[in-house]
């Protein structure tokens, strides 16, 4: 028998001492190709943090990484505070249009899917008139993709479409693995992005209408109704038809949605509340609107310094922020920021984000953020549109911004600019352009109507001050009796300065 050498790991242990040093070498082979910015967690209460750049550390404290691999297969995941990416296939129809289309469609899929936490492995479509109503694809298309699952070894399928349950359990049962469609699949990535408390609601109320319509009956076994050796196999005090599982789930579910319903119409009154007041006050209102990962909570940052948050990816921000600005003359207005819109939107998401969509429709003006560097921008455009006018706000004043002017090809800029007559080109990123951008906002905001020349007493710089804001002067002259305005104001304002009209005499 041999004496071995008393092993130690001092040496090794030692070394691993600086590995938590911020100014250290060391670097995670877990975080790479992270765009987070570095704040140690002991910085995050200290002001020079905006609010975006706290959500989006915290959004990839816990990050997805692809091929973790050991050679023992049940490594927690706590442990290594990581995530096994899903492995998915992508599937797609293509109905008509040009190939191009389907091509972009398949791209924002696959986009979708990384977003929501998935490895890509493989995308295929197929050329028909319309999508098979049993399997979508076809059964002879089923059996090639049932061999690209069991190649690639892939877990998941996602279908670039609504799939109706039937083709749903359809797949299932051929493929042998979980299959989602489009609508599952942009439904998981707000759930993942919802931090407010109106946000999780409207999540939530979207995902129950999209599952109730989706549930599985797993036959008479599960039903509620006791056995016996009396007729009909019914036991004493249980007789009647009974309740199956799928009806108990159902009814829950419809339970459910009535509370969410209520909930969000008590968010709702306190938003119309918000917004009665600015309307009152007279207060402009613009809105940020377009395809999701267009640039808009870049362009609210560089217009307002709002410091939300900020990330490449798509539906990055869920939750609308409003931020008060005011013009290079001094008018008050509001600018919003809302939620990213995408092809083929689910209808649940819209029927659930209704109340913070109406932003859009009760503004002042629409400032529909696109991308330039986008392959298809002009779908991009056609897409919002039809969002806007499903919730009413097409006949709202739009101003097009066409972002992203440092990756677009100049060409495709001057082809929107040529079909858009009414639009801006910007750089959120660069700045570029913002200032024309707020130019174009100040000469679009409605302008007050009604004129006044009054004589306010230098007690009144409340109501000064209420002109600065909400009106437009276009003389002012302080004399021994007070300050002399004549000017243009909103009907509200006007009738509070009607007692200190300058009277001509004749």
């Amino acid at each position: 028998m041999t004496h071995a050498h008393d092993f130690t790991l001092d040496a090794e242990l030692d070394a691993t001492t600086t590995w938590d040093d911020q100014d250290g070498d060391f670097e995670s082979g877990y975080a790479d190709d992270t765009d987070a910015p570095a704040v140690p967690k002991a910085d995050r209460s200290r002001p020079g943090y905006s609010t975006g750049d706290l959500d989006l550390v915290e959004r990839h404290e816990l990050r997805r990484v692809a091929s973790l691999r050991t050679e023992l297969e049940d490594i927690s995941e706590v442990e290594y505070r990581q995530l096994r990416l899903e492995r998915v296939v992508l599937v797609g129809v293509w109905t008509g249009g040009r190939v191009e289309d389907a091509e972009n469609s398949m791209a924002e899929l696959a986009l979708l899917a990384e977003t929501a936490g998935s490895e890509v492995l493989e995308a295929i479509y197929q050329r028909r008139q319309n999508p098979d109503p049993a399997t979508y694809i076809g059964r002879g298309k089923v059996e090639g993709l049932a061999e690209i699952v069991l190649a690639t070894g892939a877990d998941t399928v996602v279908c670039d479409g609504d799939l109706a349950p039937s083709q749903l359990r359809n797949l299932e049962d051929k493929l042998k693995v979980k299959v989602v469609d489009r609508t599952a699949l942009i439904l998981d990535i707000f759930s993942q992005h919802a931090k407010s408390r109106e946000g999780k609601a409207q999540v939530e109320l979207a995902q129950l209408s999209y599952m109730k319509q989706r549930l599985r009956g797993w036959g008479g076994n599960l039903s509620r109704q006791a056995g016996g050796r009396v007729a009909a196999g019914a036991g004493i005090g249980s007789r009647g038809p009974g309740e199956t599982k799928i009806e108990t789930d159902r009814r829950r579910i419809n339970t459910k949605i009535a509370k969410l319903r209520r909930e969000l119409a008590d968010m709702r009154g306190t938003r119309d509340t918000k917004r009665s007041q600015r309307s009152d006050r007279q207060v402009p209102a613009v809105v940020i609107a377009g395809y999701t990962n267009a640039g808009k909570s870049s362009l609210l940052n560089r217009l307002t310094d709002a410091g939300v948050l900020v990330e490449d990816a798509l539906f990055a921000t869920l939750d609308p922020t409003t931020r008060k600005t005011t013009t290079t003359d001094g008018r008050v207005y509001t600018m919003s920021d809302t939620v990213g819109f995408v092809r083929h939107l689910p209808h649940q998401l819209v029927e659930a984000f209704r109340s913070t969509l109406e932003e859009v429709a009760d503004a002042d003006l629409v400032l529909h953020v696109v991308d330039g560097s986008h392959p298809d921008p002009e779908g991009q455009l056609t897409a919002v549109r039809e969002v806007f006018a499903e919730i009413d706000a097409d006949k709202v004043p739009e101003l097009v911004v066409i972002n992203k002017a440092d990756l677009a090809d100049p060409m495709v800029l001057a082809r929107l600019l040529q079909r858009e007559p009414h639009a801006v080109v910007v750089s959120a990123h660069t700045g570029e352009g913002v200032d024309a951008v707020r130019a174009a906002v100040e000469a679009e905001l409605p302008h007050p109507t009604e004129p006044f020349e009054v004589l306010l007493p230098y007690e009144r710089g409340d109501l000064l001050n209420k002109i600065h804001q909400n009106g437009e002067i276009d003389e002012l002259e302080h004399t021994a009796d007070g300050t002399l305005l004549r000017g243009r104001a909103h009907g509200g304002l006007a009738g509070e300065l009607a007692e200190y009209a300058v009277t001509t005499a004749g």
